[in-house]
Parts: C-alpha cells; structure tokens; sequence
C-alpha cells in the first residue's frame, strides 16, 4: 500500500479520495461514489473531509518528502 498523499493529477477538490483511493487500491471514481452515498447519512463528513485535506500532504510537498525520508532510513 502506498502512503496517504494528494496526487497533483486527478483529483476533483482537494484530493483527498484519490488519496484514499490510491491508498486502498481502488478507483478514485469508487471513492468518490462511497463519499456522496455517505453524505446522504447524518454525520459530519465535510468536516472530516476538509481535516483529511488539511492533514494529507500534497504530493511533492516538502513535507511529503521529509515523510518518504523518514520511512527509507527504516
């Protein structure tokens, strides 16, 4: 499995179920479809979909880079 970061191409907002998508070796189409069926129930899914953006580095980041490092030297 592939660590949890926004892909610069294909995402549609923030990149967040590509993220979980690549993640979990689904489609991100698949995501997609899991998160607006979600919505449909009560619960706080935006607000755990603008943390998850805030927390998911972007690819290619400074901080994603520092991540792939850290997890080398193990």
């Amino acid at each position: 499995m592939s660590t949890l970061v926004r892909p610069r191409h294909g995402r549609m907002i923030g990149g967040v179920c590509a993220a979980l998508a690549n993640r979990f070796g689904t489609s991100a189409t698949t995501m997609r479809v899991i998160f607006l069926v979600s919505c449909l129930l009560p619960g706080p899914q935006f607000l755990l979909y603008i943390a998850l953006w805030v927390m998911f580095p972007a690819e290619g980041s400074a901080r994603s880079s520092q991540d792939k490092s850290a997890t080398a030297a193990w």
